[in-house]
């Protein structure tokens, strides 16, 4: 364990608990062992799925730590590798990443999961964005709900600073699943066993071409496809894997990739 932050793996997929009582609040510190933790699972060829989740079951994170806030800490601070929670800014991070929302996700524990590839939440799980009510704006937040959102209901969430059950997060299409608290790492590890069954340079190159495409059109999109400028999927197109996945259907086997 290193500070505030539990890393176990199981089989390829690596687990991150956030472990700082009362609250799982993110602190510089932390923040900074996040990003390391979530470079290490970049980089570690045998880590194909992260879940990242809170311990205990009242919080997911309250977001920044305000004690970090009244002692100075610089809002667009340094705060690792992959900004703020390790993985939000973190480049080149072409893996999923799951998050197993166990309570509240404040502040900026909500607005990293507008950076996550899939949530899943505990029935019991509320949202909430109080910064206006703190004197400060989200950033992350800011810039992905109003995109993500009919603008009402983006400003309702960016500047009210209520509360939102799962359900009605899950009802915009911000969430995956909404599941009992006593099944929600059962389904988290169930999702993850299931991505550990496509290629891992099949989800990287999706991962790459949403994030090239975010700001593209349709046809501009293409275009820079059939450049063959998206080196994860000229890895993906040139790994044989496509002949390994139709030979293995056919054969009625388990597909044997490369990662």
């Amino acid at each position: 364990m290193s500070y505030g932050l539990i890393k176990t793996i199981n089989s390829n997929v690596l687990e991150l608990t956030l472990d700082r009582p009362k609250a799982n609040a993110i602190d510089t510190q932390l923040s900074r062992e996040l990003g390391k933790a979530f470079a290490e699972f970049r980089d570690n060829p045998e880590l194909q799925v992260a879940i990242l989740t809170g311990a205990g079951e009242q919080f997911f994170t309250a977001g920044w730590d305000l004690n970090g806030v009244a002692a100075g800490e610089d809002y667009i601070g340094d705060y690792g590798e992959g900004g703020f929670c390790g993985f939000t800014e973190l480049q080149n991070l072409y893996k999923p990443v799951i998050c197993a929302v166990n309570g509240l996700a404040v502040g900026a524990g909500f607005e990293m999961l507008l950076r996550a590839d899939f949530v899943i939440a505990a029935d019991h799980a509320e949202f909430m964005l109080p910064e206006v009510r703190r004197g400060f704006a989200p950033d992350i937040a800011t810039i992905m709900l109003p995109k993500l959102l009919p603008r009402p209901v983006a400003m309702e969430m960016l500047m009210t600073g209520r509360r939102f059950s799962a359900q009605h997060m899950a009802s915009f299409g911000l969430i995956n699943e909404v599941v009992p608290a006593a099944q929600l790492m059962d389904a988290a590890r169930n999702l993850a066993h299931e991505l550990l069954q496509a290629s891992p340079l099949s989800l990287a190159a999706i991962k790459e071409a949403a994030q090239i495409t975010e700001q593209m059109g349709f046809h501009e999109s293409f275009e820079s496809l059939r450049s063959r400028s998206w080196p994860k999927f000229m890895e993906m197109l040139q790994s044989g894997n496509s002949q390994e996945g139709a030979t293995a259907f056919l054969e009625k086997r388990k597909a044997e990739f490369s990662a």
